[in-house]
């Protein structure tokens, strides 16, 4: 029964707010320590600077291969705004 209120209530008052994937993208750059050298597996020093200043979005191979590069989802990388369900 706990868990069924519980759910209700997140469902009706608990949102995911939007996260920026290159927000994100620089923030796990930041934990590991790593720069757009090290970004070279999904393009070109001047593409991944792209990326970083928000000037060219990510596409579906460059989120397969950073998601697998730091080991999370491939949504972290998505722009998505949801409500739990």
């Amino acid at each position: 029964m706990i868990g069924i209120l519980l759910e209700k209530y997140e469902e009706n008052n608990v949102e995911i707010n939007e996260s920026d994937p290159i927000e994100v993208l620089k923030y796990l750059m930041s934990e590991h320590n790593l720069t757009q050298n090290d970004l070279s597996e999904i393009g070109s020093q001047g593409v991944v600077s792209e990326i970083l200043n928000k000037k060219r979005e990510l596409n579906l191979r460059q989120i397969i291969i950073l998601s697998q590069k730091f080991n999370v989802s491939p949504e972290v990388f998505i722009m998505v705004k949801k409500k739990i369900a």
